[in-house]
């Protein structure tokens, strides 16, 4: 029976190990790389779409590629081999198309890894938008939501939305392929709740059926039942370079620090970034003293961005609307509550 070369290095690594110890004082690996073996074996480290047509694969040593296999079934065109394994197809992947890709892989001493990793295709057509309305607070059916608003046409596909509180590692949504045009409300929901409540990618943008999808308006549903937004909370989406294209920072009380190492985190990658500033200015650190104070806000009292104002990445524009004004898929109202 054939023997498993990693289980066959396992063995031999414990008894070069045992002999070291009691004798020669040399390494395991100083041992083993003098008879011409290596105590490593390769390790996959990440994955990333480069372009349009390539897909990087990148492991801890050199390794040659045995097999790769795409689903759907885009024609592989060429695969490049070495500590970053490059996977060239035929034709442009669509934007931000959701891939699985498996890929077996062998070092120069005959360990083998098989790799399968979700990715998304590479999208360079994200178009420009601003976060416009968010709803902390819930009251069923009514969920919470987050609305933004299009400047120019483009695809969202691979487009990630984040809430600190809830992960700064992995995305509370991640947009699939859909084609959008300058002006678009679109709302993300954060939980599922109902029958119908179907992803309006296409251009029916009348399919989704649940409570305060509108007409005409983009929707989309966030998977589960449980809380994903809280009152102090830092909301931003972020492009395939990990740029953030919009972002708002909300506190419930005013203060100098932040109780929870997600917000610390999310503030000082705002800061880093321009996303959001405080009375320091560009580069400073955000404190929740910098936030938009959410204390008032309710299920119909949402917290809104000043529409007739240019972006300024700061508290002030943003105000919390009087209740039952919450707007989602409309453009704000401009009755604001008096704190």
């Amino acid at each position: 029976m054939r023997k498993h070369p990693v289980i066959f290095l396992l063995i031999l690594f414990f008894a070069l190990y045992t002999v070291c110890s009691c004798s020669s004082g040399r390494t395991v690996t100083e041992v083993l790389g003098s008879i011409g073996l290596s105590s490593q074996v390769p390790l996959f480290l990440d994955s990333k779409a480069v372009s349009a047509t390539k897909l990087n694969f990148q492991f801890s040593l050199p390794v040659k590629v045995l097999t790769v296999n795409v689903e759907p079934n885009y024609a592989v065109e060429s695969v490049k081999e070495g500590e970053i394994i490059e996977v060239n197809f035929v034709e442009a992947l669509p934007e931000g198309e959701r891939l699985i890709v498996d890929v077996v892989v062998e070092d120069d001493q005959k360990n083998t890894l098989n790799v399968v990793v979700p990715i998304r295709a590479r999208n360079d057509q994200i178009p420009a938008f601003t976060i416009t309305e968010v709803r902390t607070e819930y009251s069923k059916p009514k969920v919470e939501f987050i609305e933004i608003k299009t400047k120019s046409s483009g695809n969202l596909g691979a487009l990630r939305l984040f809430a600190a509180v809830h992960s700064m590692e992995k995305p509370l949504f991640e947009f699939p392929p859909v084609e959008v045009s300058a002006g678009e409300y679109i709302v993300v929901h954060l939980r599922s709740l109902e029958e119908g409540l179907v992803n309006e990618t296409g251009a029916d943008r009348n399919a989704a059926k649940g409570t305060e999808a509108l007409d005409d308006v983009r929707d989309f549903w966030v998977p589960g039942k449980t809380k994903a937004l809280r009152k102090t909370d830092a909301i931003f989406f972020m492009d395939q370079n990990n740029k953030i294209i919009d972002a708002v920072l909300l506190s419930e009380t005013a203060g100098t620090s932040w109780a929870k190492a997600q917000m610390n985190t999310a503030a000082e990658l705002f800061a880093q970034q321009g996303a959001w500033l405080g009375s320091g200015g560009y580069g400073k650190i955000p404190i929740p003293n910098d936030a938009l104070i959410s204390k008032s806000t309710t299920t119909t009292r949402s917290i809104c961005r000043d529409e007739t104002k240019s972006d300024t990445n700061r508290a002030a524009d943003w105000y919390i609307t009087k209740s039952s004004n919450a707007t989602p898929g409309k453009a704000n109202s401009i009755k604001r509550y008096e704190q």
